[in-house]
């Protein structure tokens, strides 16, 4: 199904939009959770640990994945936008073999750099062997989930966001699945928790691919269009490199904040990636909104319909609220349950750890919604210069704040650090919406 986001009212457009995305991420969320869940109930808290200590590293090779879809699919929304479906399909083309031929070069740096890479984030030795081993698989799949990133794009930037969904769902249920039959049944560990997602996403991929093939045949064009151009690639970098930059500077950071916490040892390695991955799990809530927010602007922007971008921004605000006021409460206040559920036999010392993230991070939720939104907007716009000096004032400032207070204050200084930078980047990042706001008010009202 194709969907033009460019009529009707834009609350109601942005919320059928972007609930079937959102439902993917709650899918897709839940799947890691499970994998962090299961390996510390059944293989102990060192497996726990083991798969946080990589989490930092396979979020950078996520965050290329999800820069090049939020990149591919502004781009292919707006010519989709402007009704140029032979472009159109030029770009898909484009964008489909340019992400198998940089899928195959960013795995092959990923052996080669693996186990140096995790000797640097100064992983402890009693987990070492099995973090080596979980990012090596996990890097041997990371084709799987580049390709099925930029098959979502391409079903999103034309208004489908449900058909993603279902294959979500499918693969979200398979990956739990196997993940309880790996390690449980056939004692795999680490290294089961690390197939099960191999195989999920591979299936997810295949699956999306075939997909994808039979929805751009549905688009019909007049005249021969090319399958690769270099000028259409270069026009999707100018979008998707920025955020790949945005996501895998954020990555990045963590690295330098996930060596900190190695520093404390494995228990605290473990309540961290405990409640590393509940955080995650609204940030990328929140995210997947202004993901939708980019999509629907950039339409609007090839429809020329400035005034509909901002009457969009305002009702996506609104809907952040549904989402970040229930998870500050729940993480707020049933915090301890929520990382019982990481850890067999209750870890008193990962507790606490996995506590304290939350009850600090978690009242923090609405402002960063404001500026992620913002950012989407931005983003949508090709506001991508501003749109970077947000992204990399949060991450110079957790990564320097987490430094400077963790000495004076331990632990709770690196978690501190989070709400410095997202309190300070929100500001800047609606500022830059406002001057966004007042530039396409005077075009409209021209």
């Amino acid at each position: 199904m194709v969907k033009d986001l460019t009529s009707g009212k834009p609350s109601r457009v942005i919320c059928g939009y972007t609930i079937p995305m959102f439902l993917s991420v709650i899918f897709q969320q839940l799947y890691n959770i499970a994998d962090s869940v299961i390996a510390g109930r059944f293989a102990g808290e060192e497996a726990l640990a083991a798969v946080g200590a990589s989490y930092p590293v396979t979020m950078i090779f996520n965050a290329i994945a999800i820069g090049c879809n939020i990149g591919s699919s502004v781009v292919i929304a707006r010519i989709f936008g402007s009704r140029e479906y032979v472009h159109m399909r030029t770009a898909i083309s484009t964008t489909l073999i340019s992400a198998v031929v940089a899928s195959i070069g960013l795995s092959i740096f990923g052996f080669v750099t693996c186990n140096p890479v995790m000797r640097l984030l100064n992983t402890p030795e009693d987990i070492f062997t099995d973090s080596a081993l979980y990012l090596k698989i996990y890097i041997g799949g990371f084709a799987f989930l580049f390709l099925y990133n930029i098959a979502t794009a391409i079903f999103v930037s034309v208004g489908d966001s449900k058909t993603p969904l279902f294959f979500l769902i499918c693969s979200s249920v398979a990956n739990i699945v196997l993940d309880y039959v790996f390690v449980k049944y056939l004692h795999l560990g680490v290294a089961g928790v690390a197939w099960a997602t191999f195989a999920a996403q591979g299936a997810a991929c295949i699956l999306a691919l075939i997909n994808v093939s039979k929805r751009i045949k549905e688009i019909k064009v007049s005249e021969k269009y090319k399958k690769f151009s270099w000028s259409t690639l270069h026009e999707i970098s100018l979008v998707a490199i920025p955020s790949i930059l945005q996501q895998s500077f954020v990555s990045v950071g963590n690295l330098f904040i996930q060596r900190l916490v190695n520093g404390f040892g494995s228990s605290v390695v473990a309540g961290y990636s405990a409640a590393i991955k509940l955080n995650t799990f609204c940030i990328t809530s929140i995210t997947t909104l202004g993901n939708g927010v980019s999509g629907y602007t950039a339409q609007n922007v090839g429809a020329n319909k400035p005034k509909r971008i901002d009457a969009g921004f305002k009702a996506s605000l609104i809907m952040s609220l549904f989402i970040t006021i229930p998870f500050s409460v729940v993480y707020f206040f049933a915090c301890e349950p929520l990382i019982m559920l990481f850890l067999e036999g209750g870890n008193a010392a990962a507790l606490e750890i996995g506590k304290d993230f939350l009850k600090i991070c978690s009242p923090f939720y609405c402002p960063i919604a404001f500026k992620i939104l913002a950012d989407g907007v931005l983003r949508g716009t090709n506001r991508m210069k501003v749109f970077m000096v947000t992204t990399f004032a949060d991450l110079i400032l957790r990564v320097v704040f987490a430094y400077i207070l963790s000495p004076q204050m331990g632990t709770d200084g690196i978690w501190t650090a989070w709400p410095i930078g997202w309190l300070t980047c929100t500001v800047m990042s609606v500022i830059f919406y406002a001057q966004g706001y007042r530039q396409r008010k005077n075009t409209f009202a021209m």
